[in-house]
Protein backbone atom coordinates (compact mmCIF):
# COMPACT_ATOMS: atom_id res chain seq x y z
CA UNK A 1 0.00 0.00 0.00
CA UNK A 2 1.46 3.50 -1.00
CA UNK A 3 1.75 6.07 1.51
CA UNK A 4 -0.12 8.81 1.38
CA UNK A 5 1.54 12.13 2.07
CA UNK A 6 -1.26 14.33 1.67
CA UNK A 7 -5.33 13.37 2.46
CA UNK A 8 -7.82 15.52 2.04
CA UNK A 9 -11.18 14.26 3.12
CA UNK A 10 -14.66 15.69 2.60
CA UNK A 11 -12.80 19.66 2.36
CA UNK A 12 -15.60 22.33 1.87
CA UNK A 13 -14.87 26.14 2.27
CA UNK A 14 -17.97 28.67 2.47
CA UNK A 15 -17.86 32.30 2.36
CA UNK A 16 -21.02 33.69 3.63
CA UNK A 17 -23.56 32.01 1.33
CA UNK A 18 -20.65 30.87 -1.65
CA UNK A 19 -19.84 27.31 -1.44
CA UNK A 20 -16.29 27.32 -3.09
CA UNK A 21 -14.95 24.13 -2.37
CA UNK A 22 -17.88 21.46 -1.53
CA UNK A 23 -16.95 18.21 -0.18
CA UNK A 24 -13.90 17.60 -2.05
CA UNK A 25 -11.54 14.20 -1.23
CA UNK A 26 -8.24 13.29 -2.95
CA UNK A 27 -4.66 11.78 -1.87
CA UNK A 28 -1.23 12.53 -3.22
CA UNK A 29 1.09 9.50 -2.73
CA UNK A 30 4.28 9.53 -1.57
CA UNK A 31 7.46 10.07 -4.76
CA UNK A 32 3.84 11.31 -6.51
CA UNK A 33 3.52 14.04 -9.08
CA UNK A 34 0.15 14.64 -9.68
CA UNK A 35 -1.74 18.15 -11.80
CA UNK A 36 -5.20 19.84 -10.28
CA UNK A 37 -6.92 21.22 -12.82
CA UNK A 38 -9.98 23.47 -13.60
CA UNK A 39 -11.85 26.00 -15.27
CA UNK A 40 -10.92 29.52 -13.50
CA UNK A 41 -12.98 29.58 -10.32
CA UNK A 42 -13.27 26.43 -9.95
CA UNK A 43 -12.29 26.34 -5.89
CA UNK A 44 -8.20 25.25 -6.82
CA UNK A 45 -6.39 28.04 -5.50
CA UNK A 46 -9.15 27.99 -2.32
CA UNK A 47 -8.54 23.79 -1.86
CA UNK A 48 -4.70 25.19 -1.70
CA UNK A 49 -5.40 27.76 0.66
CA UNK A 50 -6.95 25.36 3.29
CA UNK A 51 -4.48 22.67 2.92
CA UNK A 52 -1.29 24.39 3.48
CA UNK A 53 -3.42 26.79 6.59
CA UNK A 54 -3.86 29.84 4.99
CA UNK A 55 -7.48 29.59 5.12
CA UNK A 56 -9.60 27.70 8.15
CA UNK A 57 -11.64 24.70 5.99
CA UNK A 58 -15.44 25.08 7.03
CA UNK A 59 -15.55 21.05 7.09
CA UNK A 60 -13.71 17.81 6.31
CA UNK A 61 -10.11 16.98 7.18
CA UNK A 62 -6.86 17.36 5.79
CA UNK A 63 -3.80 14.84 6.77
CA UNK A 64 -0.13 15.96 5.85
CA UNK A 65 3.25 13.43 5.93
CA UNK A 66 0.67 11.27 8.60
CA UNK A 67 -0.38 14.24 10.71
CA UNK A 68 -3.49 15.72 11.38
CA UNK A 69 -3.32 19.40 9.67
CA UNK A 70 -6.71 20.37 9.85
CA UNK A 71 -7.19 24.04 11.67
CA UNK A 72 -3.47 24.38 12.12
CA UNK A 73 -1.42 27.36 11.42
CA UNK A 74 1.03 27.73 8.09
CA UNK A 75 4.24 27.28 10.30
CA UNK A 76 2.78 24.28 11.71
CA UNK A 77 1.83 22.82 8.63
CA UNK A 78 5.17 23.36 7.00
CA UNK A 79 6.99 21.81 9.76
CA UNK A 80 5.81 18.64 8.78
CA UNK A 81 7.64 19.18 5.39
CA UNK A 82 4.98 20.96 3.49
CA UNK A 83 6.28 24.08 1.17
CA UNK A 84 3.46 25.99 -1.39
CA UNK A 85 3.77 28.68 -3.92
CA UNK A 86 0.85 31.15 -4.55
CA UNK A 87 -0.71 31.79 -7.86
CA UNK A 88 0.98 35.98 -6.69
CA UNK A 89 4.29 35.80 -6.28
CA UNK A 90 5.18 37.35 -2.94
CA UNK A 91 8.57 37.81 -2.81
CA UNK A 92 11.03 40.45 -0.64
CA UNK A 93 11.06 43.05 -3.74
CA UNK A 94 13.67 45.39 -1.92
CA UNK A 95 16.01 42.25 -1.51
CA UNK A 96 17.94 40.43 -4.42
CA UNK A 97 17.01 37.34 -6.28
CA UNK A 98 19.60 35.43 -3.85
CA UNK A 99 18.70 36.68 -0.92
CA UNK A 100 14.97 35.80 -1.14
CA UNK A 101 16.39 32.56 -1.83
CA UNK A 102 18.36 32.56 1.46
CA UNK A 103 15.44 33.48 4.34
CA UNK A 104 13.49 30.71 3.91
CA UNK A 105 15.50 27.59 5.04
CA UNK A 106 14.18 26.18 8.28
CA UNK A 107 16.14 25.72 11.29
CA UNK A 108 18.99 28.23 10.38
CA UNK A 109 18.46 31.03 13.09
CA UNK A 110 17.51 28.08 15.49
CA UNK A 111 17.26 28.80 18.45
CA UNK A 112 17.31 32.62 18.10
CA UNK A 113 19.11 34.42 15.18
CA UNK A 114 22.01 36.13 17.41
CA UNK A 115 23.47 32.54 19.14
CA UNK A 116 22.78 30.93 15.78
CA UNK A 117 26.17 32.51 15.00
CA UNK A 118 28.20 31.07 17.27
CA UNK A 119 26.44 27.60 16.76
CA UNK A 120 29.42 25.01 15.23
CA UNK A 121 29.58 24.85 11.59
CA UNK A 122 27.36 27.98 11.33
CA UNK A 123 29.76 29.12 8.21
CA UNK A 124 29.82 26.15 6.74
CA UNK A 125 25.89 25.72 6.69
CA UNK A 126 25.66 29.35 5.10
CA UNK A 127 27.90 28.67 2.74
CA UNK A 128 26.01 25.36 1.75
CA UNK A 129 22.67 27.15 1.60
CA UNK A 130 24.53 29.59 -0.93
CA UNK A 131 25.78 27.42 -2.81
CA UNK A 132 22.15 25.62 -3.19
CA UNK A 133 20.98 29.17 -3.62
CA UNK A 134 23.02 29.28 -6.70
CA UNK A 135 22.42 25.89 -7.94
CA UNK A 136 18.89 26.37 -7.95
CA UNK A 137 18.56 29.51 -10.06
CA UNK A 138 20.90 27.80 -12.84
CA UNK A 139 18.21 25.04 -12.54
CA UNK A 140 15.67 27.74 -12.71
CA UNK A 141 17.80 29.24 -15.63
CA UNK A 142 17.92 32.79 -14.09
CA UNK A 143 21.05 32.65 -12.15
CA UNK A 144 21.51 35.71 -14.26
CA UNK A 145 19.34 37.44 -12.19
CA UNK A 146 21.08 36.38 -9.09
CA UNK A 147 22.35 40.12 -8.03
CA UNK A 148 18.61 42.04 -8.70
CA UNK A 149 16.33 43.17 -6.76
CA UNK A 150 13.07 41.48 -6.93
CA UNK A 151 11.38 44.36 -7.76
CA UNK A 152 13.35 44.61 -11.32
CA UNK A 153 12.21 40.89 -12.83
CA UNK A 154 9.55 40.52 -14.95
CA UNK A 155 6.53 38.54 -13.63
CA UNK A 156 8.05 34.75 -15.19
CA UNK A 157 11.18 35.70 -13.79
CA UNK A 158 8.96 36.12 -10.53
CA UNK A 159 7.75 33.00 -11.12
CA UNK A 160 10.62 31.19 -11.19
CA UNK A 161 12.10 32.91 -8.09
CA UNK A 162 9.24 31.80 -5.70
CA UNK A 163 9.96 28.16 -7.16
CA UNK A 164 13.14 28.55 -6.10
CA UNK A 165 12.52 29.56 -2.44
CA UNK A 166 10.49 27.53 -2.03
CA UNK A 167 12.67 24.21 -3.03
CA UNK A 168 15.32 25.93 -0.74
CA UNK A 169 13.78 24.73 2.87
CA UNK A 170 14.20 20.73 1.36
CA UNK A 171 10.58 20.61 1.26
CA UNK A 172 9.13 16.75 1.26
CA UNK A 173 5.99 17.63 -0.53
CA UNK A 174 5.47 20.97 -2.30
CA UNK A 175 2.28 22.45 -3.39
CA UNK A 176 2.80 24.62 -6.39
CA UNK A 177 0.01 27.15 -7.47
CA UNK A 178 0.31 28.09 -11.74
CA UNK A 179 3.98 27.93 -11.45
CA UNK A 180 4.46 28.22 -15.22
CA UNK A 181 1.84 31.29 -15.70
CA UNK A 182 3.76 34.28 -17.43
CA UNK A 183 6.79 31.87 -18.32
CA UNK A 184 7.64 31.31 -22.11
CA UNK A 185 6.64 28.13 -23.73
CA UNK A 186 10.29 26.15 -23.90
CA UNK A 187 10.81 27.70 -20.82
CA UNK A 188 7.85 26.27 -18.95
CA UNK A 189 8.25 22.75 -20.11
CA UNK A 190 12.29 22.91 -18.84
CA UNK A 191 10.91 24.12 -15.46
CA UNK A 192 8.57 21.06 -15.93
CA UNK A 193 11.04 18.52 -16.79
CA UNK A 194 13.44 20.14 -13.51
CA UNK A 195 9.94 19.25 -11.53
CA UNK A 196 9.95 15.90 -12.79
CA UNK A 197 13.43 15.29 -12.06
CA UNK A 198 12.89 17.15 -8.25
CA UNK A 199 10.06 13.67 -7.79
CA UNK A 200 12.19 10.99 -9.91
CA UNK A 201 15.72 11.51 -8.13
CA UNK A 202 14.90 13.15 -4.83
CA UNK A 203 11.49 11.48 -4.25
CA UNK A 204 9.95 14.77 -3.83
CA UNK A 205 5.97 14.52 -3.76
CA UNK A 206 4.36 17.42 -5.73
CA UNK A 207 0.77 18.78 -6.43
CA UNK A 208 0.82 21.35 -8.81
CA UNK A 209 -2.03 23.77 -9.89
CA UNK A 210 -2.30 24.87 -13.48
CA UNK A 211 -5.35 26.10 -16.05
CA UNK A 212 -3.49 25.24 -19.31
CA UNK A 213 -5.11 21.66 -19.73
CA UNK A 214 -3.18 21.08 -22.72
CA UNK A 215 -0.02 21.74 -21.44
CA UNK A 216 -0.44 19.83 -18.16
CA UNK A 217 -1.40 16.60 -20.64
CA UNK A 218 2.17 17.00 -21.79
CA UNK A 219 3.80 17.71 -18.85
CA UNK A 220 4.44 13.76 -17.43
CA UNK A 221 2.88 13.98 -14.26
CA UNK A 222 1.74 10.88 -13.21
CA UNK A 223 -1.79 11.51 -11.95
CA UNK A 224 -4.31 14.82 -12.38
CA UNK A 225 -7.46 15.95 -10.44
CA UNK A 226 -10.10 17.69 -12.57
CA UNK A 227 -12.59 20.60 -10.37
CA UNK A 228 -14.91 22.05 -11.35
CA UNK A 229 -17.68 24.12 -9.54
CA UNK A 230 -16.13 23.65 -6.22
CA UNK A 231 -16.13 19.82 -6.57
CA UNK A 232 -13.71 17.07 -7.54
CA UNK A 233 -14.96 16.22 -11.48
CA UNK A 234 -12.78 13.40 -11.58
CA UNK A 235 -9.18 11.92 -11.22
CA UNK A 236 -7.17 9.75 -13.45
CA UNK A 237 -4.21 9.28 -15.48
CA UNK A 238 -3.43 12.14 -18.28
CA UNK A 239 -4.25 9.73 -21.70
CA UNK A 240 -7.94 9.25 -19.26
CA UNK A 241 -8.36 12.57 -18.53
CA UNK A 242 -7.89 12.93 -21.92
CA UNK A 243 -10.52 10.90 -23.65
CA UNK A 244 -13.28 12.11 -20.45
CA UNK A 245 -16.22 14.19 -22.28
CA UNK A 246 -17.25 15.94 -19.37
CA UNK A 247 -13.72 17.26 -18.38
CA UNK A 248 -13.55 19.15 -21.98
CA UNK A 249 -17.06 20.15 -21.55
CA UNK A 250 -16.26 21.75 -18.27
CA UNK A 251 -13.21 23.64 -20.20
CA UNK A 252 -14.67 24.79 -23.52
CA UNK A 253 -18.52 23.49 -23.56
CA UNK A 254 -20.30 21.09 -25.52
CA UNK A 255 -20.06 22.28 -28.69
CA UNK A 256 -16.15 22.20 -28.24
CA UNK A 257 -15.39 18.52 -27.42
CA UNK A 258 -13.90 17.74 -30.62
CA UNK A 259 -11.74 20.51 -30.93
CA UNK A 260 -10.64 20.15 -27.27
CA UNK A 261 -10.12 16.38 -28.02
CA UNK A 262 -7.63 16.83 -31.21
CA UNK A 263 -5.96 20.01 -29.30
CA UNK A 264 -5.50 17.80 -26.14
CA UNK A 265 -4.01 14.61 -28.13
CA UNK A 266 -1.91 17.29 -30.15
Amino acid sequence: MMQSVLKVDRLTKDFGGLRAVDDVSFNVNAGEFVGLIGPNGCGKSTTFNCISGLLESSGGTVEVMGRDATGKRPDQIQSFGLTRTFQHTRLWRDMTVIENLLVPPRHQFAPNMFLSLFRPGSRKAESQRVDLGYQLLEMLEIERVAHNFASELSGGQSKLVDIGRALMSSPRFLMLDEPVAGVAGPLAEKIFENLRSLVRDQGVSMLVIEHNMDFILRSGVDRIIVMDSGKVLMQGTPDEVRSNKEVIEAYLGNDSTSQAAGSGAS
